[in-house]
């Protein structure tokens, strides 16, 4: 790495390598010389005057690509699939007059780039199955750990941390069924000359419309794609762009409302993030253990999140057939988005395999707002044993606030129940006032709900994408 020029943080710190060689120059230039093959196949099966030994030079130098020679052309001609076709004539000489035969540049570079968004969306699948999975086996041993539930970040009904985990694969399952659709569903540029017209590869076949359109299904199916957007100006429309982006924006707010909300929980040491022997949480506070990673994908998704309004605005300016605006832009953005999301599932997926939780620090929480969400438990059983409810409800609001000055101004532990357990009021609940106190009666159906969830929607769906497991991921810093 030369540390005189600014590095992408992405590559260097957060992508893993895998993403990152998907969106690579060598990446990108050999699909490039692809297109052309598959191209001058089609071409030549349909009757143009394209040799074997011309498609069998092509092949034989697809992979070994004249870098130099490109980027010395492109100085010159100020146009990169110009120089690169230049370039790769230079290598597959007897193959130089059929290169890119009534091509337009979009044909390579469109193309290309769906390829690669599509190949991406691959291995962004790949992650989303894999962490389901282990946040899974996550929910399902703690189904039955009450704790404490918060609304507006104030105690609130208790629930399980399992079913609290299964919220955070409800929002992952709803990303992969979106991810699921666009490629399912996902289309090339197909071989449409300079406007979309096909007007160039009509005069190729002097006039033969079926031949051109036969052209593009030779093509798609050696790529194997099943369809070509029907019309096109000279690119793809860029809406496809911010569908991806969206797409990956979904994944962004899932991975940043599950880093929250586990920096909350690192803050109540309830559950924290994984913490190296030598990991270092502040220069100067030797005892910090701050929660890097959950920060770390916050930030990175807080990048993506940007991104879709970039991409509708690109897609709101394109004009008529297209303009190069787009052009720049893209080469920045469409990389960058799945880098970013990438580096934010890579610690998703360290964390969730191997989160710390503390249960005895769960209890204390619960034990001290669990005897005021306990009171109307104790009323109705001290009414159903006979007492005035009214006299009672009275005596538990004057308890509990006396319980409330004790805990907020005197820095004491809630002392409620033991004020209803020395109340001659309550003498009926008395001895029932640990099985009325049971966290486990104020966490409703929440074990349940984790193994109807996991059976009825995480099982068949991890079943279904099996072919996802074990995905790998890097955590580089």
């Amino acid at each position: 790495m030369d540390n005189n020029f600014y590095q992408n943080p992405l590559i260097t710190r957060y992508a893993s390598s895998e993403m990152a060689k998907v969106f690579s120059d060598d990446a990108k230039i050999k699909l490039w010389r692809k297109l052309w093959i598959v191209l001058a196949e089609s071409q030549k099966e349909l009757g143009l005057n394209i040799t074997d030994e011309q498609i069998s030079e092509l092949k034989r130098y697809q992979n070994d690509i004249n870098w130099k020679t490109a980027q010395e052309r492109e100085k010159i001609v100020r146009h990169d699939v110009m120089a690169h076709v230049y370039a790769y004539g230079e290598k597959a000489k007897s193959a130089k007059p059929i290169i890119h035969l009534g091509a337009t540049s979009c044909y390579v570079t469109d193309n290309a780039e769906i390829i690669m968004i599509y190949n991406a969306l691959e291995i962004v699948k790949k992650k989303l199955i894999t962490l389901i999975n282990s946040l899974s086996s996550f929910a399902l041993k703690y189904k039955d750990l009450v704790t404490l539930g918060f609304t507006h970040f104030q105690a609130a009904q208790p629930t399980t941390v399992g079913k609290r985990t299964s919220l955070w694969i409800q929002d992952l399952i709803l990303d992969f069924e979106n991810l699921e659709f666009l490629t399912n569903n996902i289309k090339l540029r197909g071989v449409k000359g300079t406007t979309g017209t096909q007007a160039s590869f009509l005069k190729l076949f002097d006039g033969n419309s079926q031949k051109v359109v036969e052209l593009e299904k030779l093509v798609l199916n050696k790529l194997g794609f099943e369809a070509a957007y029907g019309v096109t100006g000279q690119t793809y429309t860029r809406k496809f762009d911010y569908s991806v982006l969206s797409a990956l924006s979904m994944i962004a707010q899932s991975a940043y409302k599950f880093a929250n909300d586990l920096r909350l929980l690192q803050h109540l040491k309830e559950i924290e993030e994984p913490f190296e022997k030598e990991q270092i949480g502040s220069s100067a506070m030797a005892y910090k253990r701050n929660p890097m990673r959950s920060e770390r994908i916050c930030a990175l998704a807080r990048f993506v999140l940007s991104l879709p309004i970039n991409a509708s605005m690109t897609a709101s300016t394109q004009w008529f057939e297209r303009t190069l605006d787009d052009s720049a832009n893209k080469r920045i953005v469409i990389p960058q988005a799945f880098l970013a999301i990438d580096g934010a599932l890579n610690l998703y997926l360290n964390i969730a395999e191997n989160m710390v939780v503390y249960e005895n620090m769960i209890k204390k929480h619960l034990d001290e707002e669990l005897p005021f969400m306990a009171t109307e438990e104790i009323l109705m059983e001290c009414v159903a044993q006979g007492g005035d409810r009214q006299e009672l409800h009275e005596k538990i609001r004057q308890h509990s606030l006396m319980s409330a000055i004790e805990v907020k101004q005197n820095g004491n532990p809630n002392d409620l129940l033991k004020r209803i357990a020395n109340d001659p009021s309550f003498v009926a609940v008395k001895d029932k006032l640990d099985v009325l106190t049971d966290a486990k009666r104020f966490a409703g159906r929440a074990a349940e709900q984790v193994e109807e969830f996991y059976n009825n929607e995480v099982k068949p769906l991890i079943e279904k994408n099996k072919k996802y497991l074990g995905a790998k991921f890097e955590v580089k810093v």
